[in-house]
């Protein structure tokens, strides 16, 4: 698959922030490609000399935020088709197959969902509504852009969708370290985000949405079938629902 003179084919858009312990693997995954742009902001690790290593387009920008910094690397993208990933994931040969098909069809629709494998601690969790976990991630240019919020950004598509059979990788929170480190960010960026909706929240909210959390994750969702591992992403997860609700509940009362 290689268009390498012309607009057709597809561009791999990435944004990283001292991304090192990932950034090769994703990019070993991609190579077939024809267009890797990778959007950095202010990494001091080794991600630029890792990315320059693999032939991408480097390119530094101030961090604006993750919607923004997504849609900036597609708007920087040349060729007609977009696949949007993170560092921490990987596109499998049965996938990289599928999406070749796709591009190659006389009629594909304007954009696909892709499912995703995330793995915690080193293990692919089936279970705790962690699969397949469905994301909007390939699309042809000037068809999707990342609605803007503070987290939790998707893919807004302007036409019809379909969904891919094979799934991506996803290999996020290496460690506990990492995942508290990033619960504490994104329980923040949530907060923010409500607080721009203007949601409110009494205490018996702040008490019983972390408490459903966990029953619908660790039951509901079939978490106890992965043990140790269901169980303490089930506790994780009840936390930062409830950090993200009395982090709010701080961000209203600053505002009053």
């Amino acid at each position: 698959m290689a268009h390498k003179n012309s607009s057709k084919g597809l561009s791999v858009v990435i944004i990283t922030h001292n991304e090192e312990d990932n950034i090769r693997e994703c990019l070993e995954s991609v190579q077939w490609a024809d267009e890797v742009i990778v959007v950095d902001s202010d990494s001091t690790d080794k991600t630029e000399g890792i990315c320059r290593a693999f032939g991408v387009h480097f390119i530094k920008e101030t961090w604006k935020g993750f919607a923004l910094q997504k849609n900036s690397a597609i708007e920087k993208a040349t060729r007609d088709w977009i696949l949007s990933l993170d560092a921490d994931e990987r596109i499998t040969p049965e996938l990289k197959k599928e999406i070749i098909s796709v591009l190659e069809s006389a009629h594909p629709k304007d954009g696909y969902f892709i499912a995703r494998k995330n793995f915690f601690l080193g293990r692919w969790i089936k279970r705790c509504g962690w699969y397949p976990d469905f994301n909007l991630r390939l699309f042809q240019k000037g068809k999707g852009l990342f609605g803007i919020r503070e987290v939790h950004e998707a893919v807004k598509l302007d036409g019809v969708a379909g969904h891919l059979e094979f799934p991506m990788e996803h290999h996020t929170y290496k460690s506990l370290e990492d995942f508290m480190k990033r619960l504490d960010r994104y329980s923040t960026l949530a907060a923010q985000e409500l607080l721009k909706e203007k949601k409110t929240y009494g205490i018996l909210q702040i008490v019983f949405r972390p408490l459903y959390t966990f029953i619908s994750m660790y039951f509901l969702r079939l978490g106890f079938l992965e043990g140790y591992y269901g169980f303490i992403l089930s506790v994780l997860y009840a936390f930062y629902t409830f950090l993200k609700y009395i982090k709010l509940r701080e961000l209203q009362s600053s505002e009053s």
